[in-house]
Parts: C-alpha cells; sequence; structure tokens
C-alpha cells in the first residue's frame, strides 16, 4: 500500500526521485533505494558511529538519523560523489599512511574531513585541532587515529599519485597475518568498496533481523523477515538500545594467596564496527560475516551465516540476515573477564588465574605461562571466546611483564607472543614508543598500522573500557558510546620501530597490544583493577 510519502533530492549530482519512503532514514534509501553501499550501518539508528556520516547541503549530517523526508529538495554528497578528484586522492592517502585497515569506518571519516577541508581558509593548513574535533563524531576501531590524521596531512599537502610501486599483495598478505583473516589492500578499501557481506547481497534479497526482546542463542523463530530493512526492523519492534547508569562490576575474585600482583578484568566490547550479517541463496553457502579483516576474530564463530541459510532455504530466496548493534552487544562473544595472583619464582611465573569457562582458555594461558593454575568458572553473562584478541595469554603476559619491570626498576615492558612474535612499549615525552620484531615485515605501513592501532586499543581497554553485566547476565550497556572506547583526542601518539629479521611473517600487533596494556597499567601505578583510568 502507497504512504505517499514522495522526496525528491540530488544525490551526488544526480536527480533522485523516491515515492513512498515513510519512515525510512536516509541512510535506509541510499543502501535499500540507491544502491549507495559506500555509507554504511554501524549501529543504526543510534547516530554514534559517523560510518553513515554524509554531505547534506556541504554540512555534514549522520544518514541514520535523518529522516529521509528531511533532504527534500537538498543536496546529499557521499564519498563517491565528491567534489573533483578528492574521493582518490583521499582513498591514495590513506592507503599511504595505513590510515584504513577493514576499510568500514572510513568513507564516513573521508566525507566529513573533506568538508572540513573545503571550509579551510588557506590550502596546507592541517588545523590538527579541527580534525580532532571532527573525529569527535566517528569511531574507529583498528587504526588508532593516528595514521588518520597522517593521511589529513597529505591531503591538505596537495599530495597525489602515491605509492605507486608498493607492493600491495605483500600489504594484503601482512595484513591478514595481523587481522587473522582474508584481507584485501588498496585505496578503494578506505573508500568503502571492500566486500562486506551486506554490501554484496543480490538487489532481491529479503532483510532479516532480529526480534527486539530476545537474548541468547540464535533460534529458530527468532528472526523477523521483510522486503526491506525498514519493513523487517517495523515488523521486529526494534528498540533503540540505551546506556545505563548502573556501574560495572568485576565478575570473578583474586585467587586466595600472598601475591606480588594481582589483577582482575570486567566485561568489554570487541566493538568491531561493521556488526555480524550474512546472505545466502537458497541451497547455497553463506557469506561470510569476517569480511575485510574479520574484527581480530571476535566473529569466528558468528551464527548469522547459519540463520541466512536456512531462513533462504524456507523462503525460496535469497536473504540478507543483519544484527543490530545491540544484537551485536548482546549475543556477540567477548574477552572471558578473569582474575589473577602471580609472584615470579626465580625467572618463572607462578600463580593462579580464575577465569570465565571458555573452551580452550586453558590451553591459551599456557602457551606463555605453564607455572600458572588456570580454574573456570561459569560466569553469568554473554558468550566467551579465545578468538578475542590474545584473549587470556595477553592478560597473563601483561603480569609477567608488569612484575618484571618492577623487579627490574625499568621503563620499558616487553611481552613475547605464542607465536614468536617480540614488542617493547615504553612512554617517552607523552608519547607511546614501541619496537616490533615478527619475522620479515613484508610491507612496514600496513605493519606500522597495526602496531598503532594494537597501541590504541590496548591503552583504550586498559584505562577505559568496560561493558555492564549485571548479576543475572544481562548486558545493560548497549550504545557504541558506552563501551568507554578512547576518543582521537584522548590517545598518545604511538611511534613505531619495527625491527626486521628473515624469519617467518607472524602476527606482531597481538605482542604489541600486550606490550603497550602492560605500559597502560605501568602508567596507573599497576591498579588492581581494569579499567584503571
Amino acid at each position: 500500500m502507497s504512504n505517499g510519502q514522495q522526496v525528491t533530492f540530488t544525490l551526488d549530482g544526480e536527480s533522485v526521485v523516491l515515492d513512498d519512503v515513510g519512515r525510512a532514514t536516509l541512510l535506509e534509501v541510499l543502501r535499500d533505494r540507491c544502491g549507495v553501499t559506500s555509507v554504511k550501518d554501524g549501529c543504526s539508528p543510534q547516530g554514534q558511529c559517523g560510518c553513515c556520516t554524509v554531505l547534506v547541503d556541504g554540512q555534514p549530517r549522520v544518514a541514520c538519523v535523518t529522516p529521509a523526508r528531511r533532504v527534500e529538495g537538498r543536496a546529499v554528497q557521499t564519498v563517491d560523489g565528491l567534489d573533483g578528484d578528492a574521493c582518490d586522492v583521499w582513498g591514495e592517502a590513506l592507503c599511504a599512511t595505513g590510515g584504513s585497515q577493514c576499510g568500514f569506518c572510513t568513507p564516513g571519516i573521508v566525507v566529513r574531513l573533506e568538508g572540513l577541508r573545503s571550509k579551510l581558509d588557506a590550502p596546507g593548513n592541517t588545523d590538527r585541532g579541527a580534525v580532532d574535533q571532527a573525529l569527535l563524531a566517528h569511531l574507529c576501531r583498528c587504526t588508532g587515529w593516528q595514521t588518520i590524521r597522517e593521511a589529513w596531512d597529505l591531503v591538505v599537502g596537495g599530495a597525489t599519485g602515491l605509492d605507486q610501486d608498493r607492493d600491495l599483495a605483500a600489504a594484503a598478505e601482512r595484513a591478514s597475518i595481523e587481522g587473522r583473516a582474508d584481507q584485501i589492500v588498496g585505496a578503494d578499501v578506505a573508500l568503502g568498496r571492500a566486500p562486506f557481506a551486506a554490501d554484496t547481497a543480490p538487489d532481491d534479497a529479503l532483510i532479516a533481523v532480529w526480534a527486539t526482546g530476545t537474548s541468547g542463542d540464535v533460534t529458530d523463530g527468532e528472526w523477523v523477515v521483510g522486503e526491506t530493512l525498514t519493513d523487517a526492523r517495523a515488523a521486529a519492534g526494534k528498540v533503540q538500545g540505551r546506556r545505563t547508569t548502573a556501574d560495572h562490576a568485576w565478575p570473578l575474585e583474586v585467587p586466595a594467596g600472598d601475591w606480588d600482583l594481582t589483577l582482575r578484568t570486567t566485561w568489554v566490547e570487541p566493538a568491531a564496527l561493521e556488526t555480524d550479517a550474512s546472505w545466502c541463496e537458497p541451497g547455497g553457502d553463506p557469506a561470510s560475516p569476517l569480511a575485510n579483516g574479520g574484527a581480530f576474530g571476535a566473529k569466528a564463530t558468528s551464527p548469522v551465516p547459519a540463520a541466512a541459510r536456512r531462513l533462504a532455504d524456507e523462503h525460496g530466496r535469497p536473504v540478507l540476515a543483519l544484527a543490530s548493534r545491540e544484537d551485536t552487544v548482546r549475543w556477540g562473544p567477548k574477552r572471558p573477564p578473569l582474575a589473577i595472583g602471580a609472584s615470579l619464582d626465580g625467572d618463572t611465573l607462578r600463580g593462579a588465574v580464575h577465569v570465565a569457562a571458555t573452551p580452550g582458555i586453558a590451553e591459551a594461558i599456557g602457551a606463555v605461562a605453564p607455572g600458572v593454575d588456570v580454574i573456570e568458572h561459569d560466569v553469568p553473562g554473554p558468550p566467551t571466546t579465545v578468538d578475542a584478541r590474545g584473549a587470556g595469554w595477553v592478560e597473563v603476559a601483561v603480569v609477567d611483564a608488569a612484575l618484571r619491570a618492577r623487579r627490574d626498576d625499568a621503563d620499558t615492558v616487553d611481552v613475547a607472543s605464542p607465536e614468536g612474535s617480540h614488542a617493547s612499549a615504553s612512554f617517552v615525552d607523552g608519547r607511546i614508543a614501541v619496537t616490533v620484531r615478527c619475522g620479515r615485515p613484508l610491507d612496514d605501513v600496513v605493519l606500522r598500522s597495526y602496531a598503532i592501532g594494537a597501541a590504541h586499543m590496548a591503552w583504550s581497554w586498559v584505562t577505559a573500557e568496560a561493558l555492564t553485566v549485571d548479576a543475572d547476565g544481562e548486558i545493560h550497556d548497549l550504545t557504541v558510546r558506552s563501551f568507554g572506547v578512547l576518543r582521537a583526542v584522548d590517545t598518545p601518539e604511538v611511534d613505531v620501530t619495527i625491527e626486521a629479521d628473515d624469519g617467518p611473517a607472524v602476527n606482531g600487533s597481538d605482542a604489541v597490544f600486550a606490550a603497550v596494556a602492560a605500559l597502560a597499567w605501568q602508567q596507573r601505578g599497576w591498579a588492581p583493577q581494569w579499567p584503571a583510568g
């Protein structure tokens, strides 16, 4: 039935007339009816991640909270329709600095920064303060912001034709090692053109969303299907999540003992910008939710592909299954919270770990600390996984590095990963100094980018991140801004030294993640609980 609501606007220089927009947001009509997949949905309709940023009459707007009817008679620009060669210049610059890894958040960032650049008083004015202010509207989980700022410097400096001789196949190999999933590297990635599942579904695919009010494992009958995302969300009764006023808690107690150092961690959200998505033809193989990078392993056990396959078979049509931001928080796997008590016995770490019961967690911890007892506990809460970045072994390696730094009165902390990479971190003149050795670098730009991103993630984790989970295991923090992820303005800059060797290339950023976590903890006086900021 027609609702009679028509909207006419200009999209990237072309006139668009859409009938029956009804309650649809600008994001929904851009993606579902105009086919513009560079505009990403990372939190819709929370308006908190910035991935769907477009320019409306030259001003940045978050499309997921902009009703489509509000752009009547106005001009909308996406990253694909930026003036002149701006789109290509930004893609080249972000590739050259490593300012884009998975490429999900960068199209919205490019649009906002290009809007800022067009208003600068003088060409070449880098104005880092203005850039940091602009980035407050965005979340980037991969890069740690610094390389995005460096791309800004290149763009406002008039850089073109960058990195023509760079081996992007080697860069992709290093990125895949660091991200633990297949990944491509190139200027197009930064512009939103990597093959994310939600972007590659057939035009005639039905949309399936999770029904509001459910929780726990995905089971039959809990997905609602519609012809469009707007229809599916309406049928499912989607309600935007909230941020709680309740305090977070530490679910486990430190093991009894006379320890030299103790640590308790709480629940944290991996906060990958792309929520789980998969599509499938009837009888086919579902698209991988890992897309371009895979959220550092956090989506390895996603239930969404199985749902897409079942629903496609049931409806006899392609189905795109989409998890909302709230869904991803409720049933997406987390790194298990734990409590550690430890001491150094000569040069050997001794102690005990209480940890949320998780398949493989004892083995992960034992890989770096065979002298530590691991006691698993059933803890009410979301599912846990060892696939989250360094889950278990990183926390124990941090305690080990801390004990050694305290014993030696050292300003530098050192960590070795189970794969044989090495990283050290220190704090120099307000900056984080990182050294990493992980076999053949393959591509210094990508390795440096992942090291900086890991440093940001670790610093944020130790000082600021927490997720409120009550005694019954229900999560109460469901918005992007409630996770505690540090903003660009709150993040120390990182200097990276890569020590090349001839060994096989192995993951190095996880060792950096551990070393910087230990450094952040040192800067917070070895506080017994994280977050310690």
